[in-house]
C-alpha cells in the first residue's frame, strides 16, 4: 500500500492560485510563501498537502486528474457553486439532474477542472 502525502498542481502565477484555493478551502498558506515564490503550499491538519508548482507552459488540455469537492459547515452543492463563483471559479459543464443528483464541473482561475458534488447530508436526506 502507498499513502498519498502530497498532490502537486502546475501554476503559472503559484502564489496567487494557492491563495485563491486557500479561499475557497480555508487551508492556510505555508509559512513564509508570498508572491513570486516557485512553491506555494497548502497544508491541512491532516491528509495530502497541496503544492502549487511554476511551470513554463499553460494549460492547454483537460486536466487527467482533477478534485472532488463538496460544501462545509451546511452549505449545499448549490450554495457551494455560488461561493465559489463569487470567488473567481468560472462553470465548466453543469450536470446537475432534475432529482438532485449530479455534479458542477468548475474551473478555477487557471482553468484546472474540480467537481462540486452534493454533501453526504444531501445525499442521506434525498433518501
Amino acid at each position: 500500500m502507498i499513502e498519498i502525502h502530497g498532490i502537486a498542481i502546475d501554476a503559472a502565477d503559484p502564489y496567487a492560485i494557492a491563495s485563491w484555493w486557500s479561499q475557497a478551502t480555508g487551508l492556510p498558506l505555508g509559512e513564509g510563501d508570498k508572491p513570486g515564490d516557485d512553491e506555494v503550499l497548502l497544508q491541512p491538519e491532516q491528509g495530502a498537502y497541496f503544492l502549487f508548482i511554476r511551470v513554463p507552459e499553460g494549460k492547454t488540455v483537460k486536466n487527467r486528474l482533477h478534485l472532488d469537492v463538496n460544501g462545509t459547515e451546511g452549505r449545499t452543492r448549490d450554495e457551494e457553486v455560488e461561493r465559489l463563483l463569487g470567488l473567481g471559479a468560472t462553470v465548466f459543464n453543469d450536470l446537475r439532474q432534475p432529482d438532485g443528483t449530479g455534479w458542477v464541473t468548475m474551473l478555477d482561475p487557471e482553468g484546472n477542472e474540480f467537481c462540486v458534488c452534493r454533501s453526504q447530508a444531501e445525499k442521506d436526506s434525498a433518501g
